[in-house]
């Protein structure tokens, strides 16, 4: 793994630029920010500190959502093993009508569809693996999918890190048989997913429109990204009522949210400890 003066020098190499000022950026919990100052006057955003291969694979799910062309990403430049250095996109204020745009634009976002569910690879959510890469009954079954490349992926995490209790693996073992009757009814396309939106992972920009960072791409199903943004809150009314205007849920969407919230709990256990375990058990066992 390079380290940061390492760093610095292969982006002064590329941008064939001297770097004036390093100015940290708050709000990551996994990585340091930096925004770079050019003498040229240019500025650039870098994030280090990872040696997992987290950064390419950020890089990947950023380039997907870009792909769309529906949301602003910040344009990934340059990026290896223990670095991604990306486009510096300045803050400003919310304009009118944000949150309504932005409820369009994420419900056009999951317009935008794959054949399979997953990704074509795995990738992350915080500091957790992700997995995405399945054999084709999982990919033409989401509930299949989600079962086992989710909660139980989830679950598994949860044994090897101790937070496993006998009535949550009983739980888990009873939603098995109990999942395509509580998804039936739900099936679409695969669209794209953010894959982690909460407050945090997105910023209004200079012109006061949203720019979207820090995804866990795949394809999957729309609700499971709709049920992250109810976790800590930071979407407004506005927000839904424009996306469901723009792109209408299927009957049942209310009862099905809190199965989608449980992935993203289990993954808070996993990563920031027992807090989370009492939210777990309680969304799991409404179902069964």
């Amino acid at each position: 793994m390079e380290n940061n003066s390492d760093i610095y020098g292969i982006i002064e190499n590329w941008a064939n630029d001297r770097i004036l000022q390093k100015i940290s950026v708050g709000g990551g919990c996994i990585s340091r920010a930096e925004r770079l100052v050019m003498k040229s006057g240019r500025s650039y955003f870098l994030k280090s500190g990872s040696g997992n291969g987290m950064f390419i694979k950020e890089a990947d799910g950023l380039r997907e959502l870009a792909k769309s062309g529906i949301i602003r990403i910040p344009e990934v430049l340059l990026v290896d093993d223990s670095f991604i250095l990306m486009e510096f996109i300045g803050t400003g204020l919310k304009k009118t009508g944000f949150f309504e745009s932005f409820g369009r634009q994420f419900a056009r976002l999951h317009r935008y569809h794959a054949e399979r569910f997953g990704f074509y690879k795995d990738n992350y959510i915080g500091n957790s693996p992700q997995k995405n890469v399945s054999g084709d009954n999982e990919a033409y079954s989401w509930p299949l999918f989600y079962l086992n490349k989710r909660l139980l992926f989830q679950l598994n995490l949860s044994e090897i890190k101790g937070y496993a209790t006998e009535k949550l693996r009983k739980g888990f073992h009873l939603l098995e048989n109990k999942i395509e009757t509580i998804l039936s009814g739900s099936g679409e396309e695969p669209s794209l997913l953010h894959g982690d939106l909460w407050g945090g992972n997105y910023f209004s920009d200079e012109r006061g429109n949203v720019v979207l960072i820090d995804p866990a791409v795949y394809y999957g199903h729309r609700e499971v990204d709709l049920a992250m943004t109810k976790l800590f809150g930071g979407f407004s009314a506005e927000f839904y009522n424009a996306y469901h205007d723009e792109f209408p849920l299927k009957d049942g969407f209310e009862y099905r949210e809190d199965i989608y919230k449980l992935y993203h709990v289990m993954n808070h256990l996993n990563l920031f400890g027992s807090g989370y375990y009492s939210q777990a058990e309680r969304l799991l066992w409404k179902y069964l």
